[in-house]
């Protein structure tokens, strides 16, 4: 296949090289060709987006058509016959489901690629690299205006992404299924004309669905971990509070059994998940803790039964693959034990440092995971990642870990990775600078050789605008603090865990203060007030770290008047700017009105008062 491709590329790229350039500026005239009754929602999606597109760029609507009546003149998307039959037409039989391809001709161009997806992602492609539009957020596309000329050089230009599995996860792109296939997001859209989303699943947590102790736990509690000589059969809940006991045969048996149910149930799956609860109650049972011993680790037990349910995929489901988490107790490899050929490994990286690359020598928490990942390199060849990128109990606090992004996704892709999960706020929207993390995030996943700093200055520069400099100033300015200082610290912080103190407070309102100043207009006002929440957030940290240690006291007394008075204001502004900007949690597993109440309990005043 691959002696094809070049071949084929070969053959185009002759082709093109003696053609005459494509003047976009010129289009007037033009078409855009789909095949006729293509069965395919994808295609003609991809067509009404390159078409909505260029209009915004060229002040011209190209019509959509399935015949082609001259030589030229055209742009063919998708795989058709026309396409094949033009000067710059090719065969995308073999692409894979995302690879595509672009050719430049004498006066035609071709995007086409791999179904499902390969087309769509082409045409994004295609309106990135030669027309510099930029997919920033939801609600704000970048579309450059071609005035004079923009020429095009006749040439070819190939792409397959590393990562067959991609996911930014913040809500910004969760909530919308159009900007997740903008971003190329493969893990979101189920509908068809977005490109549908990738077979292979997310390995999460799914003992708790696939033997509840609700309905076995009370006839059978045997089949539920053993810790210090009891069985904890009856618990609140299975995920945060229960295991299955792993030796146990009949437990192997329920768990087999739900896994076929979940592979018939959906055919289009290439994997399934065999994984622990998230909760350390592994099983202590004599039969559990030989086999954790001899293998060094709690993996041990749990890898000889995702093993033993793989081989009874295998049986049935030849091209389906087992995969369970290695998080937390299970995170380092057995000693001797190794994974089935059909078993993959999701590698989860949540004691790490957030502010370190995690490939930092001077890290030892992440040169640790480094370690554990060698390790399970040696044994499975079909590793995923799980990497942690916010706050999870503070979403809205400053977190100064922009610069890790790029060198993160650099490492999993220089080792082979082939899915990565980029965890974020992923339940909200309106998280700090969460709009500029989720395309730093998203284009590298797609491109890892992209630039973080580059894509981060283009998101401020196109978004902000005039009002970038200060906002760009401020960010750097939180970022060279906890360098400076050498801070380590992993998911769970609090602003002084990043090194923000009352000078990078300070520091950041003036600088969103000026930011709003120089906002050309009402709409980049806007978009800067709702990046400044982070920074009030910052400033009210002493009062809410005071209701934190207040709300489990039955005999709570009111803030002292110092930091009611410093922290009012801001907590004024904040909630006022949460409303108008839709932010609708404070933390993975709190609310923004949630929060509220606990700081107005915490002031001292009623639930329907005014900061």
């Amino acid at each position: 296949m691959a002696r094809w491709i070049v071949s084929a590329c070969l053959l185009v790229g002759v082709r093109v090289l003696m053609a005459d350039p494509v003047d976009l500026a010129r289009m007037p005239g033009w078409d855009i060709v789909i095949e006729a009754d293509n069965g395919s929602r994808a295609l003609e999606y991809a067509a009404e987006e390159l078409r909505d597109h260029l209009a915004l760029a060229l002040s011209v609507r190209l019509p959509i058509a399935s015949e082609v009546t001259e030589a030229h003149r055209h742009i063919f998307v998708g795989p058709s016959a026309a396409m094949l039959a033009s000067n710059v037409g090719f065969d995308t039989e073999q692409f894979g489901p995302e690879q595509l391809r672009i050719v430049i001709g004498d006066g035609n161009i071709a995007i086409a690629g791999g179904h499902p997806r390969g087309t769509l992602y082409g045409v994004y492609t295609f309106l990135e690299k030669y027309l510099g539009v930029r997919f920033l957020t939801r609600g704000h596309t970048f579309v450059p205006p071609v005035r004079d000329a923009l020429v095009l050089a006749p040439g070819s230009y190939d792409f397959e992404p590393h990562f067959n599995f991609r996911w930014s996860f913040y809500g910004e792109v969760n909530r919308n299924a159009a900007f997740a296939a903008r971003m190329r997001c493969n893990t979101v859209p189920k509908e068809e004309k977005y490109g549908g989303r990738t077979g292979r699943i997310l390995i999460s947590h799914s003992f708790g669905r696939q033997i509840p102790s609700k309905i076995y736990g009370e006839a059978h509690p045997e089949y539920y971990c053993q810790i210090d000589g009891k069985r904890r059969a009856q618990v609140n809940s299975d995920w945060y509070d229960n295991e299955p006991c792993l030796a146990n045969p009949d437990v192997l048996k329920i768990v087999t059994e739900a896994v076929l149910a979940e592979i018939e149930e959906h055919p289009d799956r290439s994997n399934v998940e065999v994984s622990q609860n998230d909760n350390d109650k592994y099983c202590r049972c004599d039969d559990c803790a030989k086999i954790d011993a001899r293998e060094g680790t709690p993996m041990g037990s749990l890898l000889t039964f995702v093993n033993a349910v793989a081989g009874k995929v295998a049986v049935r489901h030849p091209h389906v693959k087992v995969g369970t988490l290695a998080y937390w107790y299970t995170r380092q490899a057995p000693a001797n034990l190794k994974p089935r050929s059909n078993v993959q490994i999701q590698l989860c990286s949540i004691e790490c440092s957030m502010l370190q690359p995690l490939s930092d020598p001077d890290c030892e928490m992440n040169l640790a995971f480094c370690r554990d990942f060698q390790d399970w390199s040696r044994r499975c060849d079909d590793i995923a990642i799980w990497n942690y990128n916010t706050n999870f109990r503070n979403y809205l606090l400053p977190c100064p870990n922009l610069r890790v992004i790029e060198p993160n996704i650099r490492f999993f892709r220089d080792r082979g990775v082939k899915a990565v999960f980029m965890q974020a706020a992923g339940n909200a929207v309106g998280a700090e600078m969460s709009e500029l993390r989720n395309y730093m995030i998203a284009n590298l996943l797609w491109n890892p050789d992209r630039n973080g700093r580059v894509l981060m200055d283009e998101f401020l520069d196109l978004h902000y605008r005039s009002a970038a400099p200060p906002i760009r100033r401020y960010l750097d300015l939180l970022h060279d603090n906890a360098d400076r200082r050498g801070l380590v610290k992993n998911c769970f912080g609090t602003a002084s865990d990043y090194g923000i103190d009352a000078e990078i407070v300070e520091a950041g309102l003036a600088a969103f203060d000026e930011a709003i100043r120089l906002a050309d207009d009402e709409v980049v006002r806007l978009r800067v007030e709702k990046a400044s929440i982070c920074v009030h957030r910052a400033a009210i940290e002493e009062a809410w770290l005071w209701s934190e240690q207040q709300k489990e006291d039955a005999d709570s007394r009111l803030m002292p008047n110092d930091i009611a008075r410093r922290t009012r204001r801001h907590a004024r502004t904040l909630f006022a700017l949460c409303a108008l900007h839709g932010v609708d949690r404070w933390g993975e597993g709190m609310k923004i009105e949630d929060a509220a109440t606990q700081l107005r309990r915490a002031y001292g005043l009623t639930p329907g008062e005014r900061f």
